[in-house]
């Protein structure tokens, strides 16, 4: 059965509970600047202050993650989020990591579906793997120079490069289509 399927009947037939937020419960464990390195991508050499970059999380410290993600779904969540509130190319600018975008994207999938798995197996009960896509630090709509109101400090074409925005589009149109498509966001 698709996973569209399954969601949808879990969905007529019992109320789902969606986990809570991730960030919060990052902060529980007091991490500091060497848990948010590795040897993996040079992030031990890397020139930028890392901590605060809790989607790195699921790159360099994933036993945190995973940790978080079975605390939720033992509290009775039936949906968990991937690790990727500002796991794409603009946030991930901040700290000079643009081009592990993907990567955080593709581990924090994995974390979640590994812990969604985990919980299937041990409850009897199907568990879902939602992706999360928070808001940029930077805004198309607004300008942040008072004085020229017609500044942005992204450009549209920037903003929709993305290959995670654009799977999504992608996937949402998919949605609204009447053919199947065989791109699915199945992790």
């Amino acid at each position: 059965m698709l996973i569209e399927n399954e969601l949808l009947l879990a969905l007529s037939s019992r109320i789902l509970i969606i986990d809570g937020a991730m960030g919060t419960m990052i902060q529980r464990y007091k991490l500091e600047e060497k848990d948010f390195r590795c040897d993996k991508f040079d992030l031990l050499n890397h020139k930028h202050p890392l901590k605060g970059n809790n989607d790195l999380l699921s790159i360099t410290r994933p036993d945190v993650i995973l940790e978080i993600h079975q605390k939720y779904l033992e509290a009775g969540a039936d949906i968990i989020e991937t690790n990727t509130f500002s796991g794409q190319v603009i946030s991930q600018a901040d700290y000079g990591l643009e081009h592990l975008a993907y990567e955080i994207n593709l581990r924090s999938a994995q974390i979640a579906r590994q812990a969604a798995d985990e919980y299937t197996q041990k409850t009897g009960i199907r568990r879902f793997v939602a992706g999360a896509l928070g808001p940029t630090n930077r805004t198309l709509s607004i300008s942040p120079s008072v004085d020229k109101p017609d500044f942005r400090n992204i450009s549209k074409s920037t903003a929709s490069s993305s290959p995670l925005v654009n799977r999504f589009l992608s996937f949402k149109r998919s949605i609204h289509s009447s053919k199947p498509t065989p791109n699915k966001l199945e992790v």
